[in-house]
């Protein structure tokens, strides 16, 4: 998925996406780098960031990422200052949203144990 970001970001949305969320940070083609930003991946998920000039953040459209502990990647946002806002009007599924740090909406969902 693409996201976008002001010039100059770079380094907070590498803290966030590699360091608080846990991606591995990916090399970009040699002919993409000069254009600025930063991929990312983890099994299952990839997530560019896109430099653009006039940038406003993506605050009702949204990546939705599913996770396997929520609980523990609630916390580590919460610990590195960002705030997750809980939702539950999605049956079958446990969730919060929480803002990158240029103000991106983002899912993160957990399938609810059958019991």
């Amino acid at each position: 998925m693409q996201l976008a970001a002001p010039p100059g970001t770079e380094g907070r949305m590498r803290e966030f996406y590699a360091d608080t969320l846990g991606l591995t940070e990916v090399s970009k083609p040699v002919e993409l780098a000069a254009r600025g930003g930063a991929w990312f991946r983890a099994p299952g998920i990839e997530i560019h960031i896109g430099v653009e000039v006039g940038f406003r953040p993506a605050r009702k459209a949204h990546p939705g990422i599913l996770v396997r502990d929520l609980e523990a990647l609630a916390a580590r946002l919460r610990a590195a200052g960002h705030r997750v806002v809980r939702d539950c009007l999605l049956p079958g599924y446990r969730r919060f949203y929480v803002e990158d740090p240029v103000g991106n909406r983002l899912e993160f969902l957990q399938p609810v144990e059958a019991v």
